[in-house]
């Protein structure tokens, strides 16, 4: 019975505000009903002990509250990979990253990817379906109650399982949940999305919120970009430099380029000598990622020193870059990573 009622995480404040009205309470009730669930993290109407006890039995009758199940926690002294049981059995996971004072969470848009990035895990599961805006929102409800009330989750990543722009519906309807000043209460300047550059979305993203923005591009040019990366044969290079900059930035802030290095695939300084010249007259800076390698990966992490001969490079003409180690890779947590199975007993020594 339960199972068939809305479950109120997938519903906007407006929606949510809609039911309360319609079982006969005040439109204030929704703004109540939501601060519980999102500020309090209130899991049952009994909870809600400001509200009228008639008012959560109409409540509980007409919706549901359905928090995910985490099924696993496989942890490392860098990071938490949770896997999560959604209603209709499928898995995803997400990942809590230890920062010095607080936490920052990677959350997954989709079960699956369409996409095929052949450095990526997640791409070897071909799609599934997208996540619900509930379903989205349920990994941060669900890793704020893991690391309880003393510590904070201060930085959101949509970097997790999936294309968040091919679910972008639901991506924008969490995100204003989760920018509410008095619900999740997180500041744009604090969240993250990443994409391979699903070119028509950009602006339909840009329009609905101040989200930064981080685009994996991972080959200095066409050629070897359809080849590890296939949506780039329909949105090509020039077509993405074209989104990126109409992409409008507040002032101080630049679009964040995700290169993963693949070892004798795209890690030689005149490849770097490519990117830059590719990335020119664009607001960026560029984050290195050295491969991490997964079991029936096609690729090798390269080398340190190619790694940092590919950086100075950049550098060289100007460019600020940071290598980023991904954290969480003793527990198959880190960048490109995710599959949404549970993990194996020797994924830790890959």
């Amino acid at each position: 019975m339960t199972a068939a009622l809305p479950n109120l995480l997938d519903l906007s404040l407006d929606e949510l505000t809609a039911l309360c009205v319609s079982i006969g309470e005040k439109p204030y009730r929704g703004k109540q009903v939501a601060a519980w669930l999102y500020r309090r993290g209130a899991e049952d109407f009994g909870q809600m002990t400001d509200i009228a006890a008639a008012a959560r039995q109409k409540l509980a009758a007409s919706a549901a509250i359905r928090p995910l199940k985490i099924l696993e926690v496989a942890e490392d002294e860098e990071a938490r990979k949770i896997l999560w049981e959604l209603d209709d059995g499928r898995t995803v996971e997400s990942v809590l990253i230890n920062e010095r004072d607080h936490f920052t969470l990677c959350v997954s848009s989709q079960v699956g990817c369409a996409l095929g990035c052949r450095f990526c895990r997640t791409g070897t599961m071909g799609f599934i379906r997208n996540l619900s805006q509930g379903e989205i929102l349920g990994q941060i409800l669900g890793a704020r109650k893991l690391i309880g009330p003393e510590q904070r989750i201060s930085n959101l990543v949509f970097m997790g399982m999936g294309e968040p722009l091919l679910n972008r519906e639901n991506v924008m309807r969490s995100l204003k949940i989760i920018t509410d000043s008095d619900l999740l209460a997180m500041a744009g300047k604090r969240l993250s999305l990443s994409t391979v550059g699903i070119v028509p979305e950009l602006p339909l993203l840009a329009q609905g919120s101040d989200i930064g923005l981080t685009v994996s591009l991972s080959a200095p040019d066409d050629a070897l970009r359809d080849d590890i990366m296939p949506v780039n044969k329909k949105y090509p290079l020039a077509a993405l430099k074209k989104a990126l900059a109409a992409w409008p930035l507040a002032r101080g802030r630049r679009v964040t380029i995700a290169y993963v290095l693949l070892k004798g695939v795209n890690d030689r300084p005149e490849q770097a000598l490519a990117l830059s010249r590719f990335l020119t007259g664009l607001k960026v800076k560029i984050n290195l990622i050295p491969f991490n390698p997964w079991p029936g990966a096609p690729f090798e992490a390269p080398s340190v020193k190619a790694v940092e001969a590919f950086r100075d490079t950049l550098i060289t003409k100007r460019y600020t870059v940071i290598v980023r180690w991904s954290k969480g890779r003793k527990v198959s947590a880190a960048c490109g990573q995710l599959s949404g199975v549970r993990i194996l007993k020797d994924e830790g020594s890959v």
